[in-house]
């Protein structure tokens, strides 16, 4: 949990620069992309948790890495990750980063289940609505699941807008049971 709000204390600064920078989706991918290499690349991230490698070290080989291929705010942040030891948090802070960002942004993320594949203009077209019905930008997720028959299920945080064509049997269903 402490390391959590540490790494969130990191992306609300991370997000600060960004903003002063007029970047923040542009340093969000440079943050995620540093996130990745550290969770994919075994020997980025002994390089970085080695504490036989001095922090100039790091820093330095950090310069010598990124030097103008960043913003030197950007860099000067992982630079000061490292001085305080809080590099390996890089993977949560781009985490938490994304979280603040969505919320600077004013966007929600939906998982929106279909019984086929959805065609990049059906996908748009319900990012769309969802978000004229929302009044919040709403970044869809497809997924297929053919077992829901037909129509759409869409989840957005504890929120789940059940459209499908099997909900719908269901109730008619019920309501025959019922009659």
């Amino acid at each position: 949990m402490r390391d959590a709000t540490i790494a969130k204390n990191y992306a609300e600064a991370l997000l600060s620069l960004a903003v002063k920078a007029e970047d923040a989706p542009g340093w969000g991918k440079l943050i995620r992309d540093i996130a990745n290499g550290v969770e994919q690349d075994s020997r980025l991230k002994l390089f970085l948790e080695s504490p036989k490698i001095s922090e100039v070290k790091k820093t330095d080989i950090l310069f010598q890495a990124f030097g103008d291929n960043v913003p030197r705010n950007f860099l000067r942040f992982l630079q000061t990750l490292v001085r305080k030891r809080r590099q390996m948090l890089i993977p949560e802070i781009a985490t938490q980063y994304e979280a603040l960002l969505d919320v600077y942004e004013d966007r929600l993320h939906a998982n929106v289940t279909v019984a086929r594949e959805a065609t990049a203009v059906d996908e748009a077209r319900i990012g769309e609505n969802l978000s004229r019905v929302i009044g919040k930008k709403v970044i869809p997720h497809m997924n297929v699941n053919p077992a829901i028959l037909g129509g759409v299920v869409i989840r957005i945080g504890d929120t789940v807008m059940d459209g499908s064509v099997r909900r719908r049997l269901a109730n008619l269903r019920g309501k025959m049971l019922a009659s």
